[in-house]
């Protein structure tokens, strides 16, 4: 083994100690007791479109294994405003994405978290939140609030390990669809997409 799979293999196992004792501490705040795999961030990040210059926000991105996947399709650094709960993540995050914008914020208090910071639309909202441990009426605010900022047309983007949607049904306000689902992640998961209706 190289000296530079040596480091990846030590800063994943790194992660996956960190993700996992904040769990421990809050689980209903992580949802997960370990990252999301990189079928499942490259199949997120697959509903973005790198070559738009609106902003993408990314909600809960935790050990930034969705931010990095976001990366690696090509959306800019810059584009990227990400809002972290955990001060130990936020920390994390700013050291290994130079360029993203790190908020330490609550992302169920949107505006308030982005606090002036994003003028205009935005082009996705991509969410690794447990939406399922929230109560419907919360998960509903969510979804509002992203799309009072969503431009017409694009993606609010969610993952789920559930089999109904994470957010409750409301076809007045938008259209609902998913993929299949991603066995290559543990525990296998979909990744459903929310759009507001015209």
């Amino acid at each position: 083994m190289s000296s530079i799979q040596k480091r990846k293999l030590k800063a994943l196992v790194a992660d996956e100690v960190r993700f996992f004792r904040s769990w421990m501490g809050k689980p209903l705040s992580m949802g997960a007791v370990s990252p999301s795999g990189k079928a499942l961030t490259k199949l997120m990040a697959s509903f973005v479109d790198p070559d738009d210059t609106l902003p993408v926000i990314e909600l809960g991105p935790g050990t930034g294994v969705v931010t990095q996947a976001l990366l690696e399709r090509g959306v800019a650094p810059e584009r990227i405003v990400s809002i972290e709960y955990s001060a130990d993540f936020c920390r994390l995050l700013e050291k290994r994405f130079t360029g993203v914008k790190i908020i330490e914020g609550d992302a169920y208090a949107l505006e308030r978290s982005l606090n002036g910071c994003i003028a205009g639309p935005v082009s996705a909202v991509i969410s690794s939140l447990p939406l399922l441990t929230q109560p419907p009426a919360r998960r509903s605010g969510l979804i509002q609030a992203a799309f009072d900022r969503l431009a017409p047309g694009q993606p609010f983007i969610q993952f789920s390990y559930g089999l109904a949607s994470p957010v409750p049904p409301d076809t007045a306000l938008f259209s609902t669809s998913h993929t299949g689902w991603v066995m290559k992640n543990v525990p296998p998961a979909r990744v459903w997409v929310y759009r507001r209706a015209h």
